[in-house]
């Protein structure tokens, strides 16, 4: 037995395979590129280590991949079958990890919460209920798990940069921004390299307005995200939204070919069809063409990765955005069959399928009303979701590109009554006017001229 950076018990009599552990849970939480090298580390010391294969199961799981979940239950029970010396923590993971692949999220947040109450220097299932609740659509949940732990952290504990960046995310997201840029910048003066506390003060810098001050904020950080993973693709995804919002079109292009949508960089052809990245590059390519600009060929690789896709449902918030690929390139037999699958999907049980049922469904169809030109049809299907469309997860910023697609519909259709329920929504969660927004700017103006 051993104990972790932070004092926590680990179940394992290898010296090595705990510093390994020390290692790899530093690159999950500072999002190294390197992090299933520094996994494959800690089996190779101890191949025995349940909590070695459990977070093997994780890191599966957080690629929200049908093909992977099996290799994430495999490991559940190989991690079972290893548990009979693990700590009740450990076992709670494996129990965490169990549930969540067989599509138990909230049963899997439940055990990570339990976790922390007795274990709150447990930073890797605090770290996973943040993700957890962030992708259900919970900030309020995120604030509360980290203000119940972050008392008994300090800085002298390894990791406190990643959970004041964690403070500071939730807080963005539940609209507290003042909390949550004292938090985020904290982290960064902790660690510069710290991208999930670079991308919360992004959020509260493109809630406030301040794009100027957004892209200098993220240019400056940029040299420290050398060797860090997809998340970086997001980041500069960000700095193309700021430059959007100052009308620099060959700007926002240049950044999709070069940073977040670079075939040819590394890490994307390494895994091509990651969430996080498609979601940036489709609802980029969505805004582009809303404001009228030619954006060539480069929705035709997001349809080829959408068809072959098409029935995988486990992260509900990307699948608009794989049917924006496949509407905007004419693919509507793919489209059909897509939403024909999430139907499938949606009579199972589990967190997603009621989601996917209530919400994505009634998305879907829209966008397929809307690419027939049905646009009255399209904002009738997509009304009742707009209310718990959060549901979906994603943040405020890019929940935006859902609210784009219904107010768009609206404008087209000419119902005045649903463009200022888009905008009043839009109104309510940001710190300056929706008119300061590109893509909200006509909807405003017609939304504040009153009944027509």
């Amino acid at each position: 037995m051993h104990l972790d950076t932070r004092g926590v018990p680990l179940s394992t009599d290898s010296a090595k395979a705990a510093a390994a552990f020390d290692h790899l849970v530093a690159g999950y939480l500072t999002q190294r590129a390197d992090t299933p090298d520094r996994l494959a580390a800690v089996l190779e010391a101890d191949p025995d280590f349940a909590l070695a294969h459990c977070m093997k199961g994780y890191f599966a799981m957080l690629a929200f991949k049908r093909a992977v979940v099996p290799a994430a239950a495999q490991e559940a029970r190989t991690a079972q079958s290893l548990a009979a010396d693990a700590t009740a923590r450990e076992r709670s993971h494996i129990a965490a990890l169990t549930a969540w692949a067989e599509g138990e999220i909230d049963r899997a947040i439940a055990l990570w919460e339990s976790i922390l109450r007795t274990h709150p220097l447990d930073v890797v299932a605090f770290r996973l209920a943040h993700f957890a609740n962030f992708w259900l659509g919970r900030p309020q949940d995120m604030v509360s798990s980290v203000e119940r732990v972050i008392p008994v952290w300090s800085e002298g504990i390894p990791g406190f940069a990643s959970m004041l960046a964690c403070q500071s995310f939730a807080h963005e997201e539940a609209g507290n921004y003042l909390g949550a840029e004292a938090s985020g910048r904290r982290a960064i003066e902790l660690d510069a390299g710290d991208l999930w506390a670079a991308h919360a003060i992004a959020h509260v810098m493109e809630a406030q307005g301040r794009r100027s001050e957004g892209i200098l904020w993220l240019t400056a950080l940029a040299p420290n995200w050398e060797g860090s993973h997809n998340l970086q693709h997001h980041l500069w995804w960000h700095l193309a939204l700021f430059k959007l919002e100052h009308g620099d079109h060959a700007g926002v292009l240049e950044l999709y070919d070069t940073r977040f949508r670079n075939l040819a960089a590394p890490l994307t052809v390494a895994a091509p069809d990651v969430y996080i990245d498609v979601q940036n590059a489709a609802s980029m390519l969505f805004r582009l063409q809303r404001l009228g600009v030619d954006v060539g060929k480069r929705w035709e690789e997001l349809a080829d990765k959408a068809e072959a896709r098409i029935g995988d449902c486990q992260s509900a918030f990307t699948l608009p955005h794989w049917l924006m690929a496949l509407t905007a390139t004419g693919r509507i037999a793919a489209a059909e069959r897509m939403v024909e699958a999430m139907r499938a999907f949606a009579l199972g049980h589990g967190t997603v399928p009621r989601i996917v049922r209530d919400y994505v469904l009634p998305i879907a169809n829209a966008q397929l009303a809307h690419a027939a030109g049905h646009h009255a049809e399209a904002v009738a299907l997509m009304r009742p979701a707009i209310g718990g469309m959060y549901r979906l997860g994603g943040s405020h910023t890019q929940q935006d590109v859902l609210e784009q697609l219904f107010v768009d519909a609206a404008l087209k259709a000419g119902s005045t009554a649903d463009i200022r329920l888009a905008v009043e929504r839009v109104a309510g969660r940001r710190a300056i006017p929706p008119e300061r927004f590109i893509g909200w700017r006509e909807a405003a103006r017609l939304a504040a001229a009153g009944p027509s």
